[in-house]
């Protein structure tokens, strides 16, 4: 047995352990029967998770509502413009493609402490208030380049025949559109959308430089760090990962299932 057949599975082992250590603390200390801190442990109780909205006038509830609400308006934005843009990328030759391709990669290679500062000065210079909009429109901003690239690659591996064929049926370009090329983009579409909505509801810096008073989950929980994160973050933090994590799962098994009836179909 050479020394590869014993330290993959150790460093696999290890990875998934330091990966899985944060979970496991914010799971366990929801918890928590916590009075002002939640850094050290004070004992079992349901209350936390029963009770969840009642801590500081329901402060944490307000923020993970705001958070939710600025992502899903933030990507059905970003997920309708970008997936236009990907298409008229794809399928359309016009002048200056190549620069705008680029350019759509700048966001992503950006800084997020530089792109929220220079979001923040411009709403500053044009007079625009920070609230719950700016940062909409900031997180709009930066996810429709990740929503770009993520339909822009489906757009490419679709198969023109099937759009001729719609067109060959005397299908006008808006039926073919609707009827043929819409049904195949859409899991590149959902794809974008999770990957925008995750974003979004995930960022803390850009949204701390255009928030003004408003408060969103993370940076609720960043205020929050300096006395331990309340236990009810943890609660909202752990349902949001049981969430996830169940709908992976569904929709593997259900893949597996789909899979094994074509399978069977097919033999």
């Amino acid at each position: 047995m050479g020394l590869g057949d014993w330290l993959l599975p150790v460093y696999v082992t290890l990875a998934f352990i330091f990966l899985l250590i944060p979970i496991a603390y914010t799971f366990v200390f929801s918890f928590n029967d916590s009075i002002k801190s939640n850094i050290s442990w004070r004992g079992f109780t349901f209350d936390k998770w029963l009770n969840v909205c009642n801590v500081e006038g329901g402060a944490v509830c307000e923020a993970f509502a705001n958070s939710i609400i600025i992502a899903l308006v933030a990507t059905v934005a970003a997920t309708t413009l970008g997936t236009m843009i990907a298409i008229a990328l794809v399928r359309y030759r016009f002048r200056a493609r190549s620069a705008i391709s680029l350019l759509l990669f700048l966001p992503m290679a950006t800084p997020e402490v530089v792109l929220g500062a220079g979001l923040a000065a411009q709403f500053l210079a044009v007079g625009v208030p920070k609230d719950m909009t700016t940062i909409i429109l900031a997180h709009t901003m930066f996810c429709i380049s990740f929503v770009v690239v993520t339909v822009k690659a489906r757009v490419a591996s679709l198969d023109p025949a099937l759009e001729e064929a719609g067109r060959d049926l005397y299908g006008s370009p808006r039926a073919v559109f609707w009827r043929v090329t819409f049904p195949l983009l859409v899991p590149g579409i959902i794809a974008a959308a999770l990957l925008a909505f995750a974003l979004s509801f995930d960022d803390f810096i850009i949204t701390n430089f255009n928030s003004g008073s408003v408060t969103t989950f993370p940076k609720y929980v960043y205020i929050s760090a300096s006395r331990g994160i309340p236990a009810e973050a943890n609660v909202i933090a752990s349902a949001v990962f049981i969430l996830a994590l169940t709908l992976v799962i569904v929709t593997q098994v259900s893949r597996a299932a789909r899979a094994k009836r074509l399978a069977k179909n097919v033999g």
